[in-house]
């Protein structure tokens, strides 16, 4: 698999704070996760009909276990709400929204429009994994 690292700009964090809650709430309350028969072992757990082969070179959602839709679309609407987003420079919504499951996986969706598919960070980006544990822990401290 090739190295993911890298330095793109769009793949910030944006600072706590930045963003109201009463955006981030909403933001929240329209996206939604559709996911992506490419990102999946199982794509037929999905919905996807007919199932489709997972492209080799991508991450899998549901690699480590499975991540039924449900709870990715949770997983999905607490990044949104705890502002564990991309800037939102062109549109609606961010590009990118991260979150933790209560295992400490680390995921990232990426979204058009509103519309997002989502895939664990693997050890090939170790280091967006990092920042994003370490941002997760210090805006939900329940977690």
């Amino acid at each position: 698999m090739p190295r993911r690292e890298g330095n793109d700009p769009k793949r910030r964090i944006v600072p706590r704070g930045k963003i109201e809650p009463a955006v981030l709430k909403r933001l929240a309350k329209r996206a939604r996760y559709v996911g992506s028969a490419r990102h999946k072992r199982i794509p037929a757990d999905y919905g996807f009909h007919p199932p489709a082969a997972p492209a080799p070179h991508k991450s899998l959602c549901d690699r480590g276990g499975v991540v039924k839709r449900k709870e990715a679309a949770e997983l999905l609407r607490e990044g949104l709400m705890h502002g564990m987003i991309s800037d939102m420079d062109a549109g609606d919504f961010p590009k990118f929204v991260w979150s933790v499951d209560s295992r400490g996986r680390v995921y990232e969706a990426i979204g058009t429009d509103g519309d997002y598919h989502g895939y664990e960070l693997g050890k090939d980006d170790n280091t967006m994994r990092q920042w994003v544990m370490k941002e997760w822990r210090a805006r939900c401290s329940t977690k």
